[in-house]
């Protein structure tokens, strides 16, 4: 196998590890019904994260890497799309969801009793858009590298 060949590897690998936790972590969120089931999934998907972060910064890096030993890449369009979306898609992978994350895990820190608190169920319904846009920029992101439409 080739050096490029190998960090192609790398980089696959890389994104089954990144872009699969984007699929994963709403539906794990989205099960407790109740707190120390949340509680459990809020502790489940802080190891699943760091798992996502790893492939994703590893995606990145190997991602241009290949743009530079293949200097070609920059001028294809699926490639410029893709290091555009992925970056896009970056605030709220690295910011706005660990945020509101957080947000229900101190709502269930202050919460007594058994069923979850309706504030904790809203921040839920919140994420809802974030997590639909990174179920779309993951299925476009993979279809743009296994394609290479243009």
């Amino acid at each position: 196998m080739s050096v490029y060949g190998g960090i192609v590897l790398i980089h696959v690998i890389a994104a089954v590890c990144g872009l699969g936790a984007t699929f994963a972590l709403p539906v794990l969120m989205n099960r407790p019904k109740t707190v120390v089931q949340a509680n459990f999934a809020i502790h489940v998907n802080a190891g699943i994260e760091k798992l996502a972060k790893m492939g994703s910064i590893t995606l990145l890096v190997t991602g241009i890497i290949l743009g530079i030993l293949n200097p070609e890449l920059f001028t294809k369009f699926w490639y410029i799309a893709s290091l555009v979306i992925y970056i896009a898609a970056q605030p709220i992978v690295a910011v706005i969801l660990p945020k509101k994350i957080a947000e229900q895990q101190a709502i269930l820190e202050s919460h007594t009793g058994e069923d979850l608190p309706d504030s904790y169920l809203q921040i839920g319904k919140k994420m809802a858009p974030y997590n639909h846009f990174m179920h779309s920029a993951a299925i476009i992101l993979i279809a743009l590298m296994v394609l290479k439409p243009f």
